[in-house]
């Protein structure tokens, strides 16, 4: 029998091979995921993030890290709420972000995507449900006038990014450290939203809320999302500062007092917008397709703010909120404020991808000779999109090869991957930073010619 002792340095010197690799356990369910499921063994649930075809490949993020899979277009079972033709037309249904579960195997520390469910729409009796033109017009009255309680059943990180007006946040997770909080009248309409119909948390609140004796409790099925697409969210500025300046998440902030006053005090990075002059603004603005979160302020949170908000919701922005209050609120609560001239144009810059390189960097650097680089150029292109058209010096090793070729890069020198969209180098991104590679990825298109010259979109 072999001794303990004689392991003892073989396995030092093993993990010392292996590099810098973080051995804490990873998820394997994201935890909101947890809310209402388990997660058994070769199974993963989070949320669908990128597709590659051509490796075939797709990555889920489950909350802060993420799943590389590979699959087989011919073999791999996909269930979608809306029937596909096959496995690779139901992936490219499968919007950005939709929680999925995912069935695995595990082969060299490969895993292989063998089934993907797809969350459906949630189920709710037509008795229990309200439309969103019933809580449009109640929302209107407010809580006195149209006799209501509104629940937003999300998060409390969720929440401080923009609700429905008049809602209060009562967390499906905590609900039953919450139940004080409920109507003392039993028969009060209580309406509950989360996150859209494929969210649990709201039905889940009915059915508790029903537990305990409410006899007239809805759920607001489209949730948030569909609030977003019609209306302005609202926002404290408790919530403002916690959720987007101390987390430093790029936002677009639009004062819409008039810029005399506006001048006098106003909070950090505002841009001054005349209510009357929206064609002007939208012009100019960031396009819909990034998303920039919008916070509008008045005097008051009242109706300069309101109509500025509604007008960019009506042009396609669906994280458009109002803050609550306005900048006295802001004030109040002995926040920062600024002094002199606004801007008088919006710009925003999306938050970085975990693990991304800014363009201008990744051209520093490949523009270097290879021989003075201070980080290998790493091609992840299949042999078909790589022959003659390569960076000067840049290693190529497509995506799908990288785990069996990992003796050809360097643990001691910090690796720039790069694809020719940034998907494929994203999943080569996460699965060689698993290893404890110091690696960074475009997230860009890139063109490269003949020549070696590229260009950067």
């Amino acid at each position: 029998m072999n001794s303990p002792a004689l392991f003892a340095p073989l396995l030092a010197a093993a993990c010392l091979s292996l590099g810098a690799v973080d051995a804490t356990p990873k998820a394997a369910s994201a935890k909101i995921c947890t809310t209402c499921h388990t997660t058994g063994p070769g199974n993963l649930r989070g949320n669908f993030d990128n597709l590659a075809l051509k490796t075939p490949t797709f990555q889920l993020r489950i909350d802060d890290h993420f799943e590389v899979l590979r699959f087989d277009k011919a073999s791999l079972k996909v269930i979608t709420p809306e029937p596909a033709g096959n496995a690779e037309a139901a992936l490219r249904s499968l919007a950005k972000g939709h929680e999925v579960r995912v069935q695995f195997t595990e082969k060299d520390g490969e895993k292989t995507a063998v089934l993907v469910v797809a969350k459906s729409p949630v189920k709710v009796a037509e008795k229990d449900t309200i439309s969103l033109e019933e809580v449009q017009r109640l929302v209107a009255l407010g809580p006195d006038k149209g006799h209501y309680f509104l629940v937003d059943c999300r998060p409390a990180s969720r929440f401080m990014e923009g609700a429905i007006p008049t809602a209060v946040n009562l967390p499906f997770p905590a609900f039953d450290k919450n139940v004080d909080q409920l109507p003392g009248d039993r028969k009060k309409l209580i309406i509950y939203y989360c996150s859209g119909r494929t969210c649990n948390m709201s039905p889940g609140s009915l059915q508790k809320v029903k537990a305990l004796g409410y006899t007239n409790a809805k759920v607001f099925v489209d949730g948030m999302p569909a609030w977003a697409r019609n209306h302005p969210g609202v926002l404290s500025p408790a919530s403002l500062q916690a959720a987007y300046f101390d987390t430093q998440t790029p936002l677009v902030i639009l004062d819409a007092r008039p810029a005399a006053l506006a001048s006098q005090g106003f909070i950090k990075g505002s841009v001054s917008v005349d209510p009357d002059g929206m064609a002007d603004l939208l012009s100019t603005f960031p396009a819909p397709h990034l998303k920039p979160p919008v916070v509008v302020v008045d005097e008051t949170g009242g109706e300069r703010a309101r109509a500025v908000a509604l007008d960019l919701v009506k042009a396609g922005y669906t994280g458009v909120n109002v803050l609550t209050g306005g900048f006295r609120a802001w004030q109040a609560a002995a926040l920062p404020v600024e002094t002199g001239p606004l801007a008088s144009r919006a710009f925003f810059v999306p938050k970085p991808r975990q693990g991304s390189v800014s363009p201008e960097e990744f051209t520093r650097i490949a523009l270097l000779a290879p021989a003075s680089r201070p980080a290998v150029i790493l091609d992840v292109r299949n042999p078909d999109e790589t022959k003659g058209r390569i960076i000067k010096g840049a290693h190529t090793i497509p995506q799908p090869q990288l785990l069996t070729r990992l003796a050809e890069l360097p643990r001691d020198k910090r690796i720039l991957c790069h694809c020719s969209t940034g998907i494929r180098a994203e999943l080569a991104y996460h699965l060689l930073k698993n290893l404890g590679y110091d690696i960074q990825f475009l997230p860009g298109e890139i063109t490269i010619v003949e020549s070696g010259e590229f260009t950067i979109d």
